[in-house]
This record gives C-alpha cells, structure tokens and sequence, in this order.
C-alpha cells in the first residue's frame, strides 16, 4: 500500500506531531508498505542538515520564524501542480493521510479531491485552545483562518455539504475538514468523544464517528529502556539519592503550566528531588520563580535531551507530574511513563481517564469535567504531599499494566492499517 502524508511541517523539525508521524512511517515501511511524506521544505541551519531522504517530498517553502525552522506553503494551483507532478513518477496512491491543521490540511484535500483517492484525517490538534495559548487576538486569528479554509477548498467543499458554513470558531474550522475525510482518527478517546460533540466526523457512512488511535512509543526504544532494568529500590540508592524523586517533562509555555507546579512544590513542603526536562520560554521565569520561593525539595532545571535520555530519566523517577488541564489532545508523558513502570500524578481528569489507573488524581479526580478542573495551587500541592508520603511509605500507586503494549507503535500502526484498508473498500 502507498500511503502519502501531508504535513504542516516538515517531519525533521520539532514538534510532537512530526515525531509521532516519524515513528509512523518506520512502523509502515517495516510492515511492507511505501510512505511518501508531503511537508514544505525546512530553512535554516536544521534545514541544511537534514540527509536527502527519498521518502520525503519538501514542496517550495518560505520561513515563518526567526529560526527558520517552521515553513509554509501556500496551497493554490501552482502549489498543486507541483505536488501532482512529484507524485506522477511514484507508485499510485492508495490513501492519503492528512495529519494536518492548516496549509499541510488543505493541500492534502485538495490533491485527494483531484484524483479520487480516499483520505484519513488525523485530528492532532485543538485548533480553539491552541490559538488561545499562544496567539494575540485568537479571535480574529480564527475568523481569518476560516476566511482562508473556505478559500482554499472552495467548490470542492460546497459539492459536499451543499451551503458554505460560516462559523468562525475552531470547531467549524476543524468541520470543513471531517466532512472531507473517509475517516477521521483522534490520539484519544476524549478527544474523539469532543469532536463528535461538535460534528466534527467523517463523510459517507451513516454515524460514522471518530476512531481511536493513540500515538505510541517506539517499541525499539521501549524494550532498550526496559532492558535497562529497574531503578534501584529507595533503600539501595546512595545516601543523597534517597529522596523521592518527581519528574516534570515538556514545553514551558502558559498551557503546560509549569509556574503553578513549582508554586505547589514550594506550598508543599515536600522533601523530594524535582527535575524539569525540557525548555521553553517560561524557563527564565521558572529559574527565578524557584530562587524566590526557595521550595523545600530541590529543583533541577535539566534542559532538553534526547528521547532515549528523557525515558531513562522518566525510567528512573518515582513519579511523573502532568499538570496542563484541557489543552492535550492525548498527553504522551503519562503514558511514556506508565509504559516504563512509572505512576503519574494527573492534573488533566481526561488524561486519567484515558490511562484508566496508576495515578494520583489531582483534586476532583477522574470524576471532573475539565472545565471544572481543580487546577488549584492548593490541590496539586496536597496531591504532590500525598504522592510522595506514599513513596516514602514503600506504597505508590502501579502503573496500568495495559498500557505498555497498547502504546507499542506496532500495534498503533496495525489499528492504522485497519482504517486504511476499511476506507480503500
């Protein structure tokens, strides 16, 4: 089967969503089938060090940010006629698989529309929260995305749903994308049960709803981390390693709530070990946030490091912290952490729901909507005392142990496979 990807981004950049379609194309290729990734090209000193690739398509690009990392291509006639002829001289397309919210989205339509080819639409983002966090003026950020959306699929969108709707909100934007979608997947089921909530499903079959399908983890890389073993019980670690230790991953921006977790390590009063992976613009304000509130536990601000690094690190921990609340579309970390062994404690009520168990819940629990979340300095300091009291008891929650090979990439890959063959029929 020749499965053909159609990016925002071109899959070398950063971003979870290039590393989870990385991870899927290897798992295809190795299942026997042909990928072919759609992406602008990358500028930039990364750009020039990307190895020529056969795999990849990089259409003509401009650069977006001062790094020149993130490119855009702008979808129109030109852009298509240069897609139709790098795909003429490759096997016939079997599906194509847009994993896309903007530009990426609307060429991969457009092509699949040209040429009769079944399209899966897998839904990484949400569009309405993302615009939130992290753009001035969302709401007329949102008004012109959609303007640009109708503009792009034009004809092709109105032979599907008859009249043009003209919402504006992130939900009508991700709308006009379902409805030109043989199947539409989601990383989780609480995503999924969202974008049902507000008609975001596929064309065609009658009640046809969202599919399930989690991004998961390098099995390679699992199996390494696992063999590794275990880290070594409380009691057996040297004298200054002894204290329970807690881990915090990802990017420090607003949504991921990094400055409400070190507030709650200082109201906790925890005696524990705190590192923070990962980097962001928010680090500056985390370094002086510490220094000025001299928390109990000791904070270590570790930077990014390799994947392989970040699961040893997540390996070795007592506990993994998560503490955005209604912004993850699944919430990698907790489930990183549970394929190794390692429990959570959850902000985020949907993500818990999701792991089913092995954490501790931060106020309402698993019963609480998001928006009505506890996202409280109060609660999450009660919940970090309570989790590291049962550490020290030699008590900590487990870890589902369900988890593990439903999060293999092997396994993902097979569901993906399903739905491929389910639309080609």
């Amino acid at each position: 089967m020749h499965v053909v990807f159609f990016s925002d981004q071109h899959l070398e950049s950063f971003g979870g969503a290039q590393v989870s379609m990385r991870l899927q194309r290897r798992f295809l290729e190795r299942a026997g089938h042909t990928v072919t990734v759609v992406a602008p090209r990358m500028h930039g000193p990364r750009g020039r060090a990307v190895a020529p690739d056969p795999g990849y398509l990089d259409m003509p690009s401009v650069p977006i940010t001062p790094d020149r990392e993130y490119s855009l291509t702008w979808p129109g006639r030109r852009t298509d006629a240069w897609v139709d002829a790098a795909l003429a001289g490759r096997p016939p397309v079997d599906v194509v698989h847009v994993q896309a919210d903007f530009w990426g989205a609307f060429i991969g339509h457009r092509y699949a529309a040209r040429h009769r080819v079944p399209v899966v639409h897998t839904m990484h983002n949400r569009v309405d929260v993302g615009i939130q966090a992290t753009a001035p003026f969302p709401h007329l950020v949102l008004r012109v995305l959609n303007a640009w959306e109708r503009r792009a699929l034009r004809g092709r969108e109105r032979r599907l749903v008859g009249d043009l709707e003209r919402g504006h909100d992130g939900w009508s934007f991700l709308r006009r994308l379902a409805v030109r979608s043989d199947a539409v997947t989601a990383p989780s089921s609480h995503f999924a049960r969202r974008l049902e909530e507000h008609g975001v499903v596929p064309r065609g079959r009658a009640g046809a709803g969202v599919d399930v399908v989690w991004n998961g983890i390098d099995d390679d890389v699992l199996d390494a981390a696992l063999a590794s073993g275990a880290a070594l019980p409380r009691d057996q670690r040297p004298a200054d390693a002894r204290l329970p230790t807690l881990v915090w991953m990802g990017r420090m921006s607003p949504e991921k709530r990094l400055l409400p977790f070190l507030e709650a390590v200082a109201a906790s009063g925890i005696r524990a070990r705190v590192e923070v992976l990962g980097g962001g613009g928010q680090l500056r304000a985390a370094r002086r946030l510490v220094e000025r509130l001299q928390p109990t536990a000791s904070v270590v601000f570790s930077g990014r490091m390799p994947y392989a690094g970040s699961l040893a690190r997540l390996r070795s921990a007592d506990a993994l912290v998560q503490t955005s609340i209604g912004f993850e579309t699944q919430g990698m970390t907790p489930f990183e952490a549970a394929a190794l062994g390692t429990p959570s404690i959850i902000s985020d009520p949907d993500i818990a729901r999701e792991l089913g168990s092995g954490f501790w819940a931060v106020g309402g629990g698993v019963d609480c909507a998001p928006d009505v979340a506890d996202g409280s300095v109060a609660a999450l300091a009660q919940t970090l005392r309570q989790a590291v009291a049962d550490i020290e008891d030699g008590t900590p929650v487990a870890p589902n142990p369900e988890v593990r090979e439903r999060f293999r990439q092997s396994s993902r890959s097979a569901a993906m496979v399903e739905i491929y063959e389910r639309v080609r029929v």
